[in-house]
């Protein structure tokens, strides 16, 4: 389960008051994820229960971030994205602040959306997807506020690094050679003049909430920065389009993410052209991560840590001269 901040239900109950969203009925840890804690929240508001999420965010999260997260969820809300609404507390913030000195923490309530991820998703629900990141590319055109990608190929190295050799090797005796090689290759070929704007940057069939065919609900935004739109595409085609180990490639659903996208916001030729490296470069920021949070979960977290290989043998999928068609470039 990942909650790493323990809670008491007095400490809850005080929290959720401050937001005047009803009387506290339950609150339940969320397994998914592994940045932040999460519980789903149901109040009691007159005759009516109602349901939220509550976060509070852990070392990852940078608090100054919290701003441009919280308002970019209300900006794309008002645009009729299908993304939650920043619960505002009693004075009007967007979020709050529990704890003291270095063990301070900063908390949001978010609304709650109807709908499931899908763990098999199909080619339906993938053109789904892709249309609605590409919505939320347009909507987010005139929000006017910016982030820069705190998980950029520099990211990717330094994490990379801090795993050492031995580190990676302890993973897979292969990892290490691959992870050099690739990131070499990405130093050489990023692209830098590609259509830029705000990316959502993590949309895992986890951050995705369906009904049928239908995206009900787009969520956590907390890797959300200014970068490349396509990178944003390679993301999600990364996350969708093969099997959770990462060993089988799903051609089906690939055409149909690319093909729902281009339904609301074509690709630029060059757009197109970059998505082989984009892919090779979203494969290595997850393989990055992950690989981290592998030698370096702590062992008492209530979190399993996600396998860096899933990845490793994307990377190796994108880099194979034989696939570099998929994308039809």
């Amino acid at each position: 389960m990942a909650v790493y901040t323990r809670l008491g239900a007095e400490e809850m109950s005080a929290i959720v008051e401050t937001f005047d969203v009803g009387t506290l009925i339950s609150a339940k840890g969320i397994a998914e994820g592994v940045s932040n804690s999460n519980w789903l929240i149901e109040t009691q508001h007159g005759e009516s229960a109602r349901r939220f999420i509550l976060t509070v965010y852990e070392s990852r999260t940078d608090i100054s971030d919290l701003p441009f997260f919280l308002d970019l969820l209300d900006h794309l809300a008002a645009r009729d994205c299908p993304v939650p609404r920043t619960m505002h507390d009693r004075d009007g913030a967007s979020h709050r602040f529990i704890g003291e000195g270095e063990g301070r923490k900063a908390l949001a309530l978010i609304e709650f959306l109807p709908g499931v991820s899908v763990s098999e998703p199909t080619a339906g629900q993938a053109r789904a997807v892709g249309a609605a990141l590409a919505q939320i590319h347009l909507a987010s055109a005139d929000f006017g506020q910016a982030r820069a990608n705190s998980l950029d190929l520099p990211a990717w190295q330094q994490l990379l690094g801090d795993c050492g050799a031995e580190g990676l090797e302890s993973i897979h005796p292969e990892l290490g050679r691959l992870v050099e090689r690739e990131l070499g290759v990405l130093a050489r070929e990023w692209p830098a003049d590609l259509p830029a704007g705000v990316i959502h940057a993590d949309l895992f069939p986890d951050n995705v909430l369906m009904l049928g065919n239908k995206v009900t609900g787009l969520i956590d935004f907390y890797f959300a920065c200014t970068d490349l739109l396509a990178y944003d595409v390679a993301v999600t085609h990364a996350a969708w389009c093969f099997s959770t180990d990462g060993t089988q490639f799903r051609p089906d659903l690939s055409l149909a993410l690319t093909e729902g996208y281009e339904a609301v916001r074509p690709l630029t030729p060059a757009e197109r052209e970059s998505l082989p490296v984009l892919a090779r470069g979203a494969a290595v920021r997850f393989l990055a991560t992950r690989a981290y949070d592998w030698l370096n979960t702590p062992e008492d977290a209530l979190v399993t840590p996600k396998d860096p290989m899933a990845f490793a043998r994307r990377l190796q999928f994108y880099a194979d001269p034989a696939n570099s068609g998929i994308f039809g470039a």
